[in-house]
């Protein structure tokens, strides 16, 4: 008798940190549902995401491979057609594939990273879908919405697609006026709570399934700016901004000031600004912990738990004023490139109660579920996490998107050039070393950073001069890596990109004159 398939669940906590949960060491008890799990599951303490932001992190973890190929570095980029997703790829070994996501720029926008969900539930965006309108329709009334539903999220989706392409429209969203707008029209952060309670219907109800293991990809954007968490977990993170009337005007402004959250800081974050960011991000963090564990322990009652892998990540971290960066538009110090990996494997090949040191890509969740899924091929098998012996350096890369530094090139390109955020970044990380370069074409070891991330972990001592034959070390690494690099296809823009249509819809909207 065959062995049941397990269900998968990947669980990405968009713009998560890894050390603002207490599980990864923090002293604030943000996460103890992440907490308990983890005590349950395997824990990787030096997880690295492949890019710094949401598009190429996920397509790396999508596709398996780094951004130098799948060249997922732009708003505007398309997968190439020649890479198979993971979605593809367990649809084609028999699994029931469901997106529940709530990050426009993954489920709104038309990128190809949808390719292979049988079904793609978006909660943001200019229209939101809904689960009965997903999968087969019923009856002909169901069909005629679902038919209606497409045709208008068609027209919405080539609105929304020209915003997230177009330089001009780009800079209209970041008006101040504009930024209300959009947050609210757009759904910007979707629906945490719905969105959860969706996924767990299906892997408990499993309707439409057919009996069919399945796939279930989810993304949550609680951790994201802006920041609006509940009063209650305010109070106990950021008690201060509830009473101090200059502390509330700051966080006003920076949660419209959309600008504010790509550019680089001319000055150190004050200390009460720092302070007010800290606690509103640890708020928003321990509100969707609390929705998370609401959620698996929603699984584990119902026995789904008792058949699956449940992979919880990030795609991302986030600088909330450190070494004078907000966001995540173009750095991979640790604040943006190490993000939580928590597996919880029921047939126990990730071991339970496992705290596993090495650097990890998160690329390598392509690998590791298609193995856990019996779909991986023999080239891939050895590459799943769940395997442990000799490691292989890690690296990341951080292309800065060109739109967003069209925009800050417009408005502040002395700060852009002394900072070096108009150039791209590459990282390697071997045992407890880490190489940072900056560079452009051809000249990444011009400008490099060398930090011990064990003894380390903020990256305050660069070790470059110190250390001369790790910098070399590291140094043949990224150039070797740099030059290996070979796309599969260059990406091309969307059909709609650029479309005289779409911007006449712009206008009868009102957003253009």
């Amino acid at each position: 008798m065959s062995k049941q398939p397990l269900d998968i669940i990947l669980l990405v906590l968009d713009t998560q940190r890894a050390d603002r949960l207490s599980c990864y060491g923090y002293e604030k008890e943000t996460s103890p549902n992440l907490d308990r799990l983890a005590t349950e599951s395997t824990l990787f303490r030096n997880a690295v995401a492949a890019a710094q932001w949401t598009i190429p992190s996920h397509a790396s973890m999508f596709t398996g491979v780094y951004p130098d190929i799948h060249q997922m570095v732009q708003s505007y980029s398309v997968l190439p057609s020649t890479l198979p997703t993971l979605a593809e790829r367990l649809r084609e070994g028999g699994y029931y594939t469901a997106a529940f996501c709530n990050n426009p720029l993954v489920g709104v926008i038309n990128n190809g990273l949808r390719r292979g969900f049988y079904s793609f539930l978006n909660y943001s965006g200019l229209l939101t879908d809904r689960p009965n309108q997903a999968g087969i329709p019923a009856n002909l009334i169901d069909r005629y919405r679902s038919w209606f539903k497409r045709v208008l999220a068609g027209t919405f989706g080539k609105v929304q697609d020209a915003f997230a392409r177009s330089d001009a429209l780009l800079s209209l969203s970041f008006n101040p006026l504009m930024v209300p707008l959009w947050q609210t029209a757009l759904s910007f952060k979707g629906n945490t709570a719905k969105s959860l309670e969706d996924a767990a219907k299906l892997l408990i109800d499993r309707q439409q399934t057919e009996g069919q293991p399945i796939f279930t990809f989810i993304n949550l954007m609680e951790a994201h700016m802006p920041y609006h968490p509940p009063r209650r977990f305010v109070e106990r993170f950021a008690p201060h901004v509830l009473k101090d009337k200059d502390a509330q005007g700051y966080l006003r402004q920076f949660n419209s000031d959309v600008y504010g959250w790509l550019a680089p800081l001319a000055d150190p974050l004050n200390a009460r600004h720092k302070e007010t960011l800290d606690g509103m991000y640890d708020a928003e963090v321990a509100a969707q912990d609390e929705q998370v564990g609401r959620f698996v322990e929603q699984l584990r009652d119902r026995g789904v738990l008792d058949n699956a892998l449940l992979v919880i990540c990030a795609d991302h971290g986030e600088h909330l004023g450190e070494k004078r960066l907000l966001g995540h538009t173009n750095a991979i110090y640790n604040e943006l490139a190490r993000v939580p990996l928590i597996v919880r494997d029921a047939s126990n090949a990730f071991p339970r109660s496992t705290i596993r040191e090495e650097v990890v890509s998160t690329r390598q969740l392509f690998h590791s579920i298609l193995t856990s899924a019996g779909c991986a091929t023999e080239a891939e098998m050895p590459l799943t996490l769940a395997l442990t012996g000799e490691t292989q350096p890690v690296f990341a890369m951080a292309i800065p998107p060109q739109n967003v530094l069209n925009l800050l090139m417009q408005r502040q390109p002395e700060l852009v050039r002394e900072r070096q955020c108009d150039r791209a970044s590459l990282a390697v990380w071997s045992q407890e070393y880490k190489l940072l370069a900056k560079g452009g074409e051809g000249d990444f070891l011009d400008s490099c950073e060398l930090y011990n991330i064990v003894s380390d972990p903020t990256e305050t001592l660069d070790l470059r001069d110190i250390m001369p034959e790790q910098t070399e070390m590291l140094q043949d690494y990224l150039e070797d890596f740099y030059q290996q690099k070979s796309p599969v296809a260059v990406c091309d823009r969307p059909d709609n990109f650029d479309d005289p249509q779409v911007y006449q819809r712009l206008k009868d909207l009102g957003y253009l004159e």
